[in-house]
């Protein structure tokens, strides 16, 4: 239900940060924590508020949250109004849902999902605390390759975390994004997007793009005047059919995303590329 022509981009990495009764699944440290890493002061939105947000500003937008209940103890938004809140805004709304690795029912659940009408699965390693690559998780993976949807994880430094003691207790090591070669080359039909620029790992990220078809990169999560400069080059010449505009709302609003976009030395013919394009392909809006 995505008009193309009436979305001036599509942001494929936002959040819904509260349910529609106020509850906030994000432990208050880090929470905080991540407000000052990224100075932001944006209220936390419901799914409702994302796409009164969205519309308002003619973009199109990958939503979702991300389940960690197994290790912050705290039920997360549930997928359901992720799914509602799309069937609600056709035009604006793209849902992606998360599953928590280490539940019990995680396959049950996300064929469940998939059959509900999830577009795609996110996953967040460090919160979750698994490396992509573990074999125990290979069936999760086998639903989702079978529903013909993309799998979202975040990869690099986590904002989630920076400042607290001992970050909070999570650990980088699990946004390696080398540990995702495996789960490419076992899954090659598997669409693969790996978010945000990859710090310390950025060349990593650049060879696994370059080298396995069926993986992405979104540049979320950084302002574009901070990109890698061999971030910027890999998405002007070899990557220029596979990188992603997506911002991380609210932590980052697409208005300033952006902006600076706008300034980055980014060719003109590859703008339209990552603005929209390359989504619309990958998601199959057209």
């Amino acid at each position: 239900m995505i008009d193309l022509a009436a979305v001036q981009a599509i942001d494929v990495h936002v959040h819904t940060e509260s349910t529609r009764d106020g509850h906030d699944p994000m432990p208050p440290e880090l929470r905080n924590a991540a407000r000052r890493y990224f100075k932001s002061d944006e209220p936390l939105p419901t799914v409702d508020d994302v796409a009164a947000y969205y519309r308002e500003r003619g973009l199109a937008c990958v939503l979702f949250t991300v389940d960690w209940e197994s290790k912050s103890g705290i039920p997360p938004i549930p997928n359901e109004e992720i799914l509602d809140a799309a069937a609600e805004n056709p035009d604006v709304v793209i849902p992606f849902v998360s599953v928590d690795p280490a539940r019990p029912d995680a396959v049950e659940r996300a064929r469940a999902l998939a059959a509900a009408g999830a577009r795609g699965f996110k996953f967040h390693p460090n919160l979750q605390a698994f490396f992509p690559d573990d074999r125990a998780v290979y069936p999760l993976y086998e639903v989702i390759a079978e529903a013909g949807v993309p799998a979202l994880f975040h990869s690099g430094h986590s904002g989630i975390g920076t400042g607290v003691p001992g970050g909070g207790g999570l650990r980088l090591k699990y946004s390696n994004p080398m540990c995702l070669d495996d789960v490419a080359a076992d899954f090659p039909e598997l669409q693969i997007v790996l978010a945000h620029p990859s710090f310390p790992w950025q060349d990593e990220a650049i060879s696994i793009c370059l080298h396995k078809e069926n993986v992405w990169i979104d540049l979320s999560g950084w302002s574009p005047k901070y990109f890698p400069p061999q971030l910027v080059q890999y998405a002007n010449t070899q990557l220029k059919s596979k990188v992603l505009f997506g911002s991380d709302f609210p932590l980052i609003t697409p208005e300033r995303w952006l902006a600076d976009f706008a300034e980055a030395p980014f060719k003109d013919e590859v703008r339209p590329l990552v603005l929209k394009e390359n989504a619309a392909r990958l998601l199959g809006l057209g």
